[in-house]
């Protein structure tokens, strides 16, 4: 094998592994922001926003984190508390906010239904 096949293979396996890494983090914080009895985080979606043009200055990509809660339908202050619980969660991992910046995320969503996201950054 060649060097420049060599790197290339390096710089993909570091690349998958990057983001496997993020993916992990990105689940374990999640999965510990509410007790089982409040909220059960579901997963996480990458969305690419097709109406942004891609030679714009701003990235298109974002992510929606998704959450089901036990209550069936939250009063408006539980449902806003429970947005900055999340947001909070992940604002205060630096790290995972630094990868998720370097992965060209530049907004993240938080949704407890199908019908509803809530920006966090």
């Amino acid at each position: 094998m060649n060097i420049q096949n060599l790197i290339c293979t390096t710089a993909v396996a570091t690349l998958f592994s990057a983001s496997a890494a993020q993916a992990e983090n990105l689940d374990i914080v999640m999965s510990q922001v509410f007790p089982q009895d409040h909220a059960t985080y579901i997963g996480f979606e990458s969305v690419e926003r097709e109406d942004i043009p891609v030679s714009a200055a701003i990235e298109r990509k974002y992510l929606i984190v998704d959450f089901r809660l036990a209550a069936p339908e939250p009063a408006s202050e539980h449902l806003q508390a429970s947005v900055h619980k999340v947001c909070m969660a992940l604002l205060k991992d630096r790290e995972l906010i630094r990868s998720l910046s370097d992965s060209g995320y530049d907004m993240v969503s938080v949704a407890f239904d199908r019908n509803s996201q809530f920006d966090c950054l």
